[in-house]
């Protein structure tokens, strides 16, 4: 899709590498790597063993090499963004990273890429402390991995209380609003009093309408919004990393929308807003008073409880939602975004030929005024 849309020709490619044991060990530990080490050659027996002890995962011969590939491009991407040779960028990666934990294999994943690119930032260019933010499916610990650790209230510990933000999506079909509401209300004022050296996102296109997954409804061209809202952090260092996203159309509009901001296209006009849900008002107001104690920007926030109990006609609309975001789904296209056009002006030296696709004009010549205007206003800001 990125090379259909006329995007690959845009960005800088960035070789990859394989991670390094020392960075695999950053994040998981020594008996984990050493077990996954062996996958290639294990027996069917053997590979059941390994899932009973280091958790399920789906298993390929290369699936070692490629997670070491998928680990070491988030690693390269840091590296090329945090040495300046590149803006942004995104790193197309599988297996994915964020479901694993440091001594097991979770929901197709091996390693966990962003885990791994954090404290390797934090390694090497001396970046001192993390901010966590997820928003996930969790229908009340109903859903997979019906983790108690993911709710809003577990905030992190000790020193780290204030820097994990949980929010818990309770029902399916989110859309839009939802979305945006979450990160103009919870994640942005947060991330600007933080004001982060480096953005990490673990770009998980599962929560994009259709996914058979995520079962949530997030127009592809909200990525652009979304992706275009963090740009402004970290004085635009930003790393995404692919993670989840199963369906096969609005995965790769989803990816364009990202790239296609990050190369700094002008994000489409926003469409099918129509205010969050009940649920994710109540999420969201529930995040920000269990984080009221560790950031000014929510100091005022109220005091919120999330129900645990669902009246009779809750559970039949919640019911109702699920089997209708089963339902096959049809979205139009994205809007098509047009590349702004670029223009500079340059005074070449005697005897310099014109450069192709440029055009020349002396001082002498009746220069159409229009085009003169446009070169001074280009010099102006130049200047400024």
């Amino acid at each position: 899709a990125l090379i259909k849309n006329g995007l690959a020709d845009r960005c800088v490619s960035v070789p990859v590498r394989e991670a390094t044991d020392a960075d695999i060990l950053l994040v998981h530990s020594e008996e984990y790597l050493e077990a996954v080490k062996k996958t290639p050659y294990m027996t069917l027996e053997d590979l059941k063993e390994f899932t009973l002890q280091y958790g399920d995962v789906y298993f390929h011969p290369n699936i070692y090499h490629c997670a070491k590939l998928a680990a070491g491009a988030a690693l390269q991407l840091v590296d090329s963004v945090m040495t300046g040779k590149v803006r942004n960028g995104m790193a197309l990666v599988r297996p994915p990273g964020h479901h694993s934990m440091s001594s097991a294999a979770n929901g197709f994943c091996v390693f966990n890429n962003v885990a791994i690119a954090a404290q390797y930032a934090k390694q090497k260019y001396g970046l001192k402390s993390v901010l966590y933010f997820s928003w996930h499916r969790y229908e009340h610990q109903k859903f997979w991995p019906q983790l108690r650790e993911s709710d809003y209230d577990s905030v992190g510990k000790e020193k780290g209380a204030g820097f994990n933000i949980n929010v818990p999506w309770n029902k399916v079909g989110m859309k839009n609003s939802d979305y945006l509401s979450v990160f103009c209300h919870v994640l942005l004022p947060v991330a600007y009093e933080f004001c982060p050296d480096l953005v990490l996102v673990c770009a998980g296109f599962d929560s994009a309408i259709g996914d058979p997954e995520g079962e949530m409804c997030a127009s592809p061209d909200i990525f652009a919004h979304l992706t275009h809202l963090l740009m402004n952090l970290a004085g635009g260092k930003l790393c995404a990393v692919l993670e989840g996203g199963y369906n096969l159309t609005s995965l790769p509009q989803s990816v364009c929308q990202t790239v296609q901001t990050l190369l700094g296209d002008p994000a489409p006009r926003p469409a099918n807003l129509d205010g969050p849900c009940e649920s994710a008002l109540e999420s969201l107001h529930c995040v920000r008073s269990a984080h009221r104690q560790y950031w000014s920007c929510l100091k005022h926030a109220g005091i919120a409880v999330l129900s645990d109990h669902f009246s009779e006609e809750e559970e039949r609309l919640e019911k109702g939602d699920e089997e209708k975001s089963q339902e096959e789904q049809v979205w139009p296209e994205p809007p098509k975004r047009v590349t702004p056009p670029i223009r500079a002006a340059l005074v070449l030296p005697n005897g310099v030929a014109c450069p192709d696709g440029c055009e020349s004009f002396g001082a002498s010549e009746d220069a159409d005024p229009v085009i003169v205007n446009k070169l001074r206003y280009v010099a102006a800001a130049c200047n400024a």
